[in-house]
């Protein structure tokens, strides 16, 4: 019987990978006191049963019984069980962003600013964030990638890479995003934008890209990127990072940017790793009636 653990920091996606390994065949249960872990197994393994596949939720809306986790994973051990942590994170901005969007309050705060019980929890959760076999940082992924990487995990049982990497294309005139890892500034390039015929065009259209890439720079440019971001990739996993956003920004975002963040992220998917693309700026001019 496969036995997951789905666990992590509030509003990181939980109880949206939970429905989700609910989709794919597990029988989940949200929210179980750890104390009743080995019982629990007991009872979907038992003679008869047709469960094979098991996600429980533990979170620290358990309060005190929270620190009962490690107890109840090993009585699970003992009794000959096989467990895997599935952990979800994200960022402080964004759960911050996510809590007042949603309007919710966190969990361990009465009163205080969410930001005190972020830190709480991640106090509490640092040493099952360290044992977890699989850690998904939901910063920057949308619901139907969070369910391609589930599916990745649990389904096809393909390899598990622990860095997820994010390639953002940006405007420099909309601002740096906040939680770039690595800024690439490709505004050396000569810009479509001055080219009437592909002025209202982006970096996803062939016409563009090709225009971008014809030029010895961009390609000499692109290589010394791959290079760079190969050699870090090991050593970023190495040191127990998650989560790499690497923002590739030209003056608007819409041309040579969006290419070389395309062309960057199809090598880096080729050669496996988990890459997600994301063009913040893409489509800023339209929104602004320009």
């Amino acid at each position: 019987m496969r036995f997951v653990i789905v666990t992590g920091m509030s509003g990181a996606g939980k109880s949206t990978a939970a429905k989700m390994l609910e989709d794919l065949g597990f029988f989940c249960v949200d929210n179980l006191p750890p104390a009743l872990i080995p019982k629990f197994a007991e009872i979907c393994s038992a003679q008869g049963s047709e469960i094979d596949k098991v996600a429980v939720g533990i979170d620290t809306r358990g309060g005190k019984l929270f620190s009962d986790l490690f107890d109840g994973l090993e009585a699970l051990k003992a009794k000959g069980f096989n467990y895997e942590i599935l952990f979800l994170d994200a960022s402080d901005h964004v759960l911050i962003k996510r809590f007042k969007e949603t309007r919710r309050k966190h969990p361990l705060i009465d009163s205080e600013r969410i930001n005190v019980g972020i830190e709480k929890e991640r106090h509490i959760l640092k040493e099952v964030k360290e044992k977890a076999d699989y850690i998904i940082d939901t910063s920057n992924i949308l619901t139907r990638q969070l369910k391609e990487e589930l599916f990745h995990i649990f389904v096809e049982e393909k390899p598990f890479e622990s860095l997820m990497i994010t390639v953002l294309s940006f405007g420099f005139k909309y601002g740096i995003p906040n939680d770039s890892d690595l800024v690439f500034d490709v505004r050396f390039i000569p810009n479509p934008y001055y080219i009437p015929e592909m002025k209202h065009k982006t970096g996803n259209d062939k016409e563009v890209q090709e225009y971008v890439m014809h030029w010895e720079e961009s390609q000499t440019f692109l290589s010394k990127m791959e290079d760079l971001v190969e050699f870090l990739i090991p050593n970023y996993i190495k040191e127990g990072k998650n989560q790499l956003v690497i923002s590739i920004g030209c003056t608007g975002g819409k041309h040579r940017s969006v290419t070389l963040a395309n062309a960057l992220y199809e090598v880096l998917k080729k050669k496996g790793h988990r890459t997600i693309i994301n063009h913040r700026d893409i489509d800023k001019d339209k929104k602004l009636g320009k």
